[in-house]
């Protein structure tokens, strides 16, 4: 067991860690703010406060852990032997920073709390991220940090107890449109079908007739190779259907369609469904909890996992009211356009709503890898040499690479064939399994 002496223990600082200690390393910890117990203890041990006690391994502590509420933070980003890092703290400390205060930063979202320009659906841009305007968006630095730690501590402490992990991958396939054609019923496609010949879209009018017809099959009906493909390739995958009325922003087949509610159960008997929440759910909870429902009716299971449209989150609003709809587990956390880890980890955590300061029941699993951020590589060699280096960053630590797939796009073979391309990158992950 480690035992951490501090001055005062806060929620802030149980919560974070006990993620890095018990979570990600497998180490079980016991904090103490009593000297006397502290030099008492002979086995592992850490002090974390603003001077050591004696020649002990000491990490010098910045003030954030012990506050409350949102502050101004003065950041200066500096280098560990290669990781980019922040909050140094001296030459006294055993590690040139405070971890712990850099990791719950970056976990808590502490970033977006703070004053920015929400985009047009009310998202943080990631160019308003420490971690984007510092280059490092791309590596999650949270687990390198916490595996330099436990290097340390193991070259420290010869008794110290901790458990490996295992690498993982997991893709998510959005369903916000599960047919292009198909399934829309007669006004919508006749709407779409005027709408595409006013704008001279005549391939797309030869294929919504073509399909209407049963002479071609919808180009987003792509369901079964997708499960044959995570079959094949041994992956693991989790399928979020939105299940919502129409609107403008959500303009999925209608939830009364008896086909798509087969097509969802069918699905549901190989692989994990899940909610994708529609973007009129976002801050409406009755909304949100009625979608949970019908879902849940459809595949007569709980649903606990949740994804919001276009990847919005507001925190801390978003996650208590997915609190409150009884889900158990997101997959929002991360960017639409952008590469790379939104928290800074590529390990799931619970959310600390920093406004009450306590840790919410809500596991969070941020992705990634989106696909539209993908799409602005041209060539697919350079779509799979980006995979690869994200990847061999979250192999390192061990950790779980979140992969996000948009139906859509999966089922666009306008300006490459992104089906083809996919099971490239799954396949990828099984040769290196």
């Amino acid at each position: 067991m480690l035992l951490i002496y501090t001055h005062k223990i806060t929620p802030r600082l149980t919560y974070i860690m006990r993620h890095i200690f018990v979570n990600m390393l497998g180490i079980e910890l016991e904090f103490t703010t009593k000297v006397e117990e502290f030099i008492k203890h002979t086995g592992p041990k850490i002090t974390y406060t603003k001077q050591p006690l004696q020649n002990e391994f000491f990490i010098r502590s910045n003030e954030l852990l012990f506050e409350q509420g949102i502050n101004d933070v003065q950041i200066s980003v500096g280098d560990w032997e290669g990781i980019p890092c922040f909050f140094s703290n001296g030459e006294r400390s055993n590690i040139p920073f405070d971890i712990f205060a850099a990791s719950f930063f970056l976990l808590a979202r502490y970033e977006e709390y703070l004053p920015h320009v929400k985009d047009i659906h009310g998202r943080f841009s990631p160019k308003d991220s420490i971690a984007y305007q510092n280059d490092f968006l791309q590596k999650p630095v949270v687990d390198l940090w916490a595996y330099k730690l436990l290097d340390a501590l193991k070259e420290r402490f010869d008794d110290l107890e901790y458990r490996n992990r295992s690498y993982d991958y997991i893709s998510v396939i959005d369903v916000a449109t599960s047919h292009c054609y198909a399934n829309r019923g007669i006004a919508r496609g006749l709407a779409g079908l005027i709408m595409d010949l006013g704008t001279l879209k005549f391939k797309r009018v030869y294929e919504r007739v073509a399909v209407r017809f049963n002479r071609l099959k919808d180009p987003y009906d792509n369901f079964a190779a997708l499960i044959a493909m995570h079959k094949k390739y041994g992956v693991k995958c989790n399928f979020f259907f939105q299940f919502a009325d129409y609107s403008k922003y959500d303009k999925n087949v209608s939830t009364n369609s008896i086909k798509f509610k087969s097509l969802i159960k069918y699905v549901a008997d190989y692989v994990p469904v899940s909610l994708a929440a529609s973007y009129s759910s976002f801050s409406n909870l009755e909304l949100l909890k009625k979608e949970k429902s019908n879902l849940e009716e459809v595949i007569n299971r709980p649903v606990n996992n949740s994804k919001m449209r276009y990847n919005r989150v507001d925190v801390p609003e978003t996650y208590r009211n997915l609190i409150a709809a009884e889900f158990t587990d997101d997959y929002t956390m991360g960017y639409t356009f952008e590469l790379g880890f939104r928290a800074g980890t590529c390990s799931p955590f619970q959310f600390y709503d920093i406004p009450l300061e306590v840790k919410q029941p809500i596991k969070v699993h941020p992705f990634a890898i989106h696909d539209y951020a993908l799409s602005k590589i041209k060539k697919d060699n350079g779509v799979l040499q980006q995979i690869q280096r994200i990847q061999k960053d979250v192999k390192d630590v061990q950790g779980t690479l979140i992969a996000m797939f948009t139906n859509e796009l999966l089922g666009n073979k306008d300006e490459r064939n992104w089906l083809r391309l996919y099971e490239e990158i799954i396949k990828e992950q099984y040769v290196q399994e």
